[in-house]
């Protein structure tokens, strides 16, 4: 993110020293690459992780630097005149995929003069390396970069009929960009669309057919939120990166959409005129609330080592964005501002303390509370199995807990009741609790073979999760599993030499048994003192 000197400026008194600045943020965690003098202005690139999306605009780092200087922030004005017809009478939006794009709003300004920008706005672009384009496109771009939200400006006119429709891509549809360039579109794909066709690629770029020209009079100011899976995925498929599309998917302040609209319009009246419509289209689902959290001061000295007097520490939250601050002898309570969507936990808000409060305040010799882990027994014996089945020619697999139901039910040996049920599928299809690594050692053993390796033997140690009658939860239980081509001696004698690198000297009794997935009358069930030990056999060609 490369922030221009001067634009600071205009939110946040300052230091005279950028060498000092640059230095406090690197230890505060957005790391200085580089300073570069642009004319009369000064670049400065920083580093920005991934969870800090709200650094991704000036606003975002002056506000660090608020902070860290106890100095105040001066946010700019987002309250445009609205004097023209009611938004009503002019357009209407309807959200058709919903999980793409959660929210849009819409303004309409009428009567505008496209032209140059003025030479203040023009030199923060080119400062950042951002290409002028003119007045209109150049304020979107702005305000982007000023707080972090993405806009589009519609050429209003040239959108076909009243409405704007945010729905997945059709098949065989296909998009010119701004760029130039024609992208074939997948239905997985969300675009926005007027009633005849894609008019942009939400979230990542607009199209050519609708783009503001010097012609143009009449916009329409598209702020939206989108989903980041679906905006990384639409980007990733097409080769297409933007700016918008890099913050959408590192997701953006839900209650910045509307400011960062009404922002680029009141810019919009000041510089190329016109006539903003009264109100707003604002569609989807409101602004969430964020969570309330609790910081315990005990867990600030047994995690950093210091203590940190209880003002202190409202005070960094309270500078950070955060309302409602209480505090009380033992914990300062602290409601999470919009835009810090890694505030979730107790320990994000130690973090803060730490680099605001600074880690050169904690001593190299302060005295954290350390005790010596003893390992459990399961530590010791998974190595000394993983070793051993390795030296017999054994390949360890990872397989997933979470399987298709299909494969929860195919193997009964360890229970017959119904494995739980996740609510949100971690993998597609998948949304059911492992009842035996067999299926899944299965499918990793047929993936091998379609690669050419046919001689592959696989095991896993690992947690299968056995429902039972009086608990709300299944037990979650260790288990082997391994299968090879080589046949039932083969699979025996490598859980013979389990046992016996595991010192059980207690006989092991075998007997026939019926279980799915394996052959009738080609599977032993073993006991170990009366205790269901496992179950060697030879796998159904079915299965």
């Amino acid at each position: 993110m490369i922030v221009s000197w001067d634009w600071l400026q205009q939110y946040v008194d300052l230091p005279d020293s950028v060498e000092e600045v640059t230095q406090r943020l690197s230890m505060a965690g957005l790391n200085h690459e580089s300073t570069t003098l642009k004319g009369s202005d000064i670049a400065v690139d920083l580093e920005v992780t991934s969870n800090r999306p709200d650094c991704l605009g000036h606003i975002g780092v002056a506000r660090e630097i608020a902070v860290l200087y106890d100095r105040p922030l001066t946010l700019p004005p987002a309250e445009p005149p609205a004097s023209g017809p009611p938004i009503e009478t002019l357009t209407r939006v309807r959200i058709e995929a919903e999980s793409a794009c959660p929210r849009y709003t819409a303004r309409v300004i009428q009567g505008v003069r496209v032209g140059p920008s003025p030479d203040w706005l023009a030199q923060r672009l080119e400062t950042i390396g951002v290409a002028v384009i003119n007045n209109i496109v150049d304020i979107t771009n702005y305000v982007l970069f000023e707080c972090g939200q993405p806009l589009h400006a519609f050429d209003f006119r040239k959108l076909a009929g009243p409405e704007i429709i945010v729905r997945t891509a059709r098949e065989g549809e296909t998009l010119v960009a701004i760029d130039h360039r024609e992208y074939a579109l997948s239905p997985e794909m969300c675009v926005i669309a007027d009633a005849q066709r894609p008019v942009a690629l939400g979230g990542v770029m607009g199209g050519e057919a609708t783009e503001v020209g010097n012609d143009t009079v009449d916009l329409l100011i598209e702020s939206a939120e989108f989903d980041p899976v679906s905006i990384r995925n639409t980007a990733r498929k097409l080769n297409l990166h933007s700016p918008s599309s890099y913050r959408f998917e590192r997701t953006v302040d839900p209650a910045g959409v509307d400011w960062a609209s009404r922002r680029c319009c009141q810019l919009i009246l000041e510089i190329a005129g016109g006539t903003l419509a009264q109100g707003s289209i604002d569609m989807g689902r409101p602004v969430p609330e964020p969570p309330r959290l609790v910081l315990r001061l005990s867990q600030i000295e047994r995690i950093l080592g210091i203590e940190v007097p209880r003002e202190r520490v409202a005070e960094i939250l309270r500078a950070l964005g955060g309302s409602h601050v209480e505090a009380t002898s033992e914990t300062v309570s602290v409601t999470a501002p919009t835009w810090r969507r890694d505030w979730q936990r107790e320990i994000d808000l130690i973090e803060e303390v730490a680099r605001i409060h600074g880690y050169e305040q904690i001593p190299e010799d302060v005295r954290v509370p350390m005790a010596v882990s003893q390992p459990r027994k399961i530590d010791q014996v998974l190595p000394q199995v993983r070793h051993g089945l390795t030296a017999m020619g054994f390949d360890e697999a990872l397989t997933a807990s979470v399987v298709p139901q299909a494969w929860a039910e195919a193997f009964d040996g360890w229970s017959a009741g119904p494995p739980l049920r996740t609510e949100t599928p971690l993998l597609r299809g998948a949304d059911r609790l492992r009842l035996s690594l067999l299926p899944s050692l299965l499918d990793a053993r047929r993936y091998n073979e379609s690669l050419g390796n046919l001689d592959a033997e696989l095991f896993e140690t690992a947690f299968i999760y056995l429902p039972e009658a009086d608990r709300p939860l299944p037990r979650e239980q260790r288990t082997l599993g391994l299968v090879t081509h080589h046949g039932f001696a083969r699979a025996r004698g490598a859980i013979e030499t389990v046992l016996e690198m595991l010192r059980i000297e207690a006989p092991v009794a075998t007997s026939d048994a019926k279980v799915s997935l394996f052959e009738p009358g080609r599977v032993l069930r073993w006991e170990l003192d009366g205790r269901l030990l496992g179950y060697v056999g030879e796998i159904s060609e079915a299965a």
